[in-house]
């Protein structure tokens, strides 16, 4: 599953429709099913997609409960966090990610879904960590 991320351009007419249809058709599925994980996934992923980051944000928390040794879950979650503006729950769900083993740095810090965040103090501790971690042993 690859990390989400907001939309780099504006959507056309029909790329909002075919996002709804998704969205609609995977809405359906997990109503059949409430804890299947891949739907979960995808429906996080196209609810950013479309600028509906409150409801991103809640399949991520599911998502987080489901699947809590997922390393990816939580950098989703954590970029979730940060495009609602909770920078201190992004701050502590990008540390579990990386406590998870979540190792894609260079993607992190260009991420946008983590723009606000990477401005905020919190993440002066994650930058820190990541120092240590690609810090060659000696």
């Amino acid at each position: 599953m690859p990390a989400k991320s907001s939309p780099k351009k504006k959507l056309s007419p029909a790329e909002q429709r075919d996002l709804d249809t998704k969205i609609q058709f995977i809405e359906g599925l997990v109503r059949r099913d409430p804890n299947y994980v891949d739907a979960l996934q995808l429906l996080g992923d196209h609810y950013t997609a479309r600028g509906r980051f409150t409801e991103g944000l809640q399949v991520d928390e599911r998502l987080a409960r489901l699947d809590p040794q997922n390393s990816l879950v939580f950098y989703n979650l954590a970029c979730s966090y940060s495009l609602t503006n909770e920078f201190e729950r992004a701050a502590l769900a990008l540390d579990q990610a990386i406590s998870l083993g979540y190792r894609d740095f260079k993607w992190l810090a260009k991420d946008p879904d983590l723009k606000n965040l990477r401005a905020q103090p919190a993440f002066s501790a994650i930058k820190e960590k990541i120092r240590r971690l690609q810090k060659p042993d000696r």
